[in-house]
């Protein structure tokens, strides 16, 4: 079941939430993998974009140290946010598009993120990278979500 939740208080978790994004955006593109770590709840999961499952913070940051330090040399990240679900005030599924530019070109990825709401803090519960398919990399540029629609 959906809870809706006043516009004041959506708008306001979707600005939090904006800023976990950007705090991944950041950790990726100056490599600081225990400021993306600190991210996730302690029982979280990661499917990285090559397949790769994660189950638990500890798991995660094993893997972010092995490939976040060098990892992004040569390129930059970008998350636009396309769509939040609030499955309940303290839950909400949130759809993303990702931009990996190099110097070759641009690669498009469309993770979901479900992100929960502890201690007054947003935390990366769930999360699954995936490619995007061809017709997603094509053409105009997607409409982005934001707080005010």
């Amino acid at each position: 079941m959906t809870t809706d939740i006043d516009t004041r208080t959506r708008e306001a978790e979707i600005e939090a939430i904006l800023r976990v994004v950007a705090t991944v955006e950041h950790a990726q593109n100056n490599e600081r993998p225990d400021a993306f770590i600190e991210l996730f709840r302690a029982d979280a999961i990661w499917t990285t974009g090559g397949g790769r499952r994660l189950f638990g913070r500890d798991a995660i940051a094993t893997f972010t140290r092995q490939v976040l330090p060098g990892g992004m040399r040569g390129m930059s990240v970008t998350f636009e946010l396309e769509h939040v679900l609030f499955i309940r005030p303290d839950v909400a599924a949130v759809k993303l598009r990702q931009l990996y530019r190099t110097s070759e070109g641009t690669d498009v990825g469309t993770p979901l993120w479900v992100l929960a709401k502890e201690d007054g803090r947003w935390r990366l519960a769930a999360c699954q990278n995936m490619a995007a398919p061809d017709d997603e990399t094509e053409g105009e540029a997607r409409p982005v979500f934001g707080p005010a629609t």
